[in-house]
């Protein structure tokens, strides 16, 4: 099962800060991605991504978790010379994490 069969994303970006909250479809599946959706594990899935510090906020009321990647945008949307790097390019790629027990990304 992948992170993106029982959640779905909202991404924003401002200077080289990404935000990614990561939402579940069904409430029951909170605990699931609350367990599984670490910062460790999010910084390992997006390894290509210079992260220069990732904090995690919960908000189980809403069945969400909202991650702050600070650096992860390579200067800024319009200082990067990267294609795509904006938070819903990696967000996007946050949605094929695998989940339950499923090989480590």
């Amino acid at each position: 099962m992948l992170l993106g069969d029982v959640a779905h994303l909202r991404t924003g970006d401002k200077g080289d800060i990404s935000q990614i909250s990561v939402i579940a479809y069904d409430p029951a599946d909170f605990p699931l991605i609350a367990r599984e959706v670490t910062v460790a594990r999010v910084l390992r899935h997006l390894s290509g991504v210079a992260v220069r510090a990732a904090t995690r906020h919960e908000l189980p009321d809403l069945g969400a978790l909202n991650f702050v990647l600070e650096g992860a945008l390579n200067g800024g949307v319009t200082r990067s010379l990267a294609l795509d790097a904006h938070g819903k390019a990696l967000g996007a790629q946050l949605l094929d994490l695998p989940l339950d027990g499923d090989a480590e990304s």
